[in-house]
């Protein structure tokens, strides 16, 4: 995979630049992902935050929870990352705004605990019941 990965919100207002191999990827089924994009899931990619810039605008910021502030694009409302104070080196993405979401495919699932029961994707994938935090 290339180093060099770029991706950005809807409307163009937001982008941004990873400077690192994409690994450490999942697919986080947790209540609040889901509420915060409308999504079922939210696949993140997880980069130090010396791998990561914004090269246009200025992110929204919200605080989620006591210990997670995420970032979207105020215009078009795009879900673009994370930041939780339980890994203060990194800055997790969300894998559909890369411009190439291909080249990142999940290698496990986290907060299993939170699934919604019809949901199945990508069985073969390793689960943790909340989310192991190295």
């Amino acid at each position: 995979m290339s180093e060099r990965h770029e991706g950005g919100c809807q409307c163009g207002s937001l982008r941004y630049r990873i400077e690192a191999p994409l690994q450490d990827i999942a697919h986080c089924h947790c209540s609040i992902c889901r509420r915060s994009s409308g999504g079922i899931l939210t696949t993140w990619v997880t980069v130090s935050h010396q791998a990561f810039q914004w090269l246009r605008g200025t992110p929204r910021a919200f605080a989620s929870s006591v210990s997670c502030t995420r970032y979207f694009c105020g215009d078009c409302g795009a879900h673009l990352a994370l930041h939780t104070d339980l890994s203060p080196d990194t800055l997790d993405v969300t894998v559909a705004t890369l411009d190439e979401p291909e080249q990142a495919p999940a290698d496990r699932h986290i907060w299993v605990s939170s699934r919604l029961p019809w949901l199945t994707i990508d069985p073969q994938l390793p689960e943790e019941w909340q989310e192991e935090i190295d």
